[in-house]
């Protein structure tokens, strides 16, 4: 049995089309994220856990193509599939290597495109959770729960990103080993240069406040290398 409240991101730039998918699917009980371009994509994706994405190959920013790599680079649990009206032989079989699931050209019916969703959604395995070992960490006096995305303080809870979340689990992971910049942004952001390393930088800051609760919770900067994940007790 399917369940119909299954979270589907659409990348779409054609503002009409975007506005008639976005609204015949959630007439179906789907719950959808419009984004009209690759950056909003990956903002929604860092955000949000879907079960499907829905790419248009032809965009403003990147293309379909491009955007499917970042996926299996970042997010490799996350099946896609391409609507577009590129329908070159060469295109389809570029789409299907990429690992997409279906290959559907505009225009579709969007009766067609539902059924279409559905049966790829019923034949789809359960999503593995990471590190199935552990679901939670007891980290100091906090309580770090990976499928639920959030840390544990008492009685206050924190919710948490896709991306905090995975570096968070990639950190804990690595307890008291140095994680270098080139390991954390090859394994979670798919590519090491200076934009994802600003990034990164950015996200420890964040999980540092996190654990400001906590003196014994360090997350230790070894200068121009990485960082050391740390519990002193």
């Amino acid at each position: 049995m399917i369940n119909y409240r299954n979270k589907i991101i659409l990348l779409e730039d054609d503002v009409t089309l975007g506005y008639l998918l976005t609204e015949y699917l959630k007439m179906n009980a789907f719950e959808i994220f419009w984004a009209k371009n690759g950056t909003d994509c990956l903002k929604l994706l860092e955000q949000e856990n879907f079960d499907l994405a829905i790419l248009d190959v032809m965009l403003p920013d990147i293309d379909g193509f491009a955007m499917a790599q970042k996926i299996n680079a970042l997010y490799p649990d996350l099946a896609f599939l391409f609507l577009t009206a590129r329908s070159l032989k060469i295109d389809v079989l570029k789409g299907f290597a990429l690992g997409a699931v279906d290959y559907l050209k505009k225009p579709i019916d969007e009766e067609v495109l539902v059924v279409r969703i559905k049966a790829l959604l019923s034949r789809l395995p359960g999503k593995p959770q990471i590190n199935k070992v552990n679901d939670s960490y007891k980290l100091g006096d906090y309580d770090f729960n990976t499928l639920n995305q959030d840390l544990s303080y008492k009685d206050e809870k924190i919710p948490l990103t896709n991306r905090e979340n995975q570096l968070l689990l990639y950190l804990v992971t690595h307890q008291n080993a140095l994680c270098t910049h080139k390991e954390i942004l090859t394994h979670l952001w798919g590519k090491n240069d200076y934009f994802n390393k600003k990034s990164l930088n950015v996200f420890i800051t964040r999980l540092r406040k996190y654990f400001n609760k906590d003196l014994s919770i360090k997350i230790e900067n070894v200068h121009n290398r990485g960082f050391v994940f740390k519990i002193d007790k």
